[in-house]
């Protein structure tokens, strides 16, 4: 039985709204300062026409598009797949320094992706949050 309060100290940040994908997709930034870990939490629907969709990382300390590049990997916890599969969940964690970062479906092949991206913020350094 869950006993800890994590709903006062967790904030969920949509980078992908869930919908289906046609083409690469650059979310949403999301401001991950003041915060002490995110986590990038990616469900995926159904992939159509061999669809071959990719999931990456990228941060920023701004949020023009054009700053945006990959996070290293050693600036993720866990790993995602080369190709995402239909029907499945996947998260990563993000312990980078820069302000902003946003989920990127690229699509190597295929028709469309239904998925959505989000990033759960825990640990804020202002608390309890509302």
């Amino acid at each position: 039985m869950p006993n800890k309060d994590t709903y006062h100290e967790s904030a969920i940040a949509a980078s992908l709204a869930p919908a289906v994908y046609a083409a690469t997709t650059k979310g949403n930034a999301v401001d991950v300062r003041g915060f002490h870990s995110a986590l990038l939490v990616v469900n995926t629907g159904a992939v159509a026409g061999d669809g071959d969709y990719a999931l990456s990382v990228q941060e920023s300390d701004t949020d023009v598009d054009a700053d945006f590049t990959n996070v290293s990997a050693s600036d993720l916890l866990g790993t995602l797949p080369g190709t995402l599969e239909a029907r499945e969940s996947y998260r990563v964690g993000y312990i980078g320094k820069r302000k902003f970062a946003r989920a990127v479906i690229t699509k190597n092949s295929g028709t469309s992706i239904a998925a959505n991206a989000s990033f759960v913020l825990q640990g804020p350094a202002i608390a309890p949050l509302a």
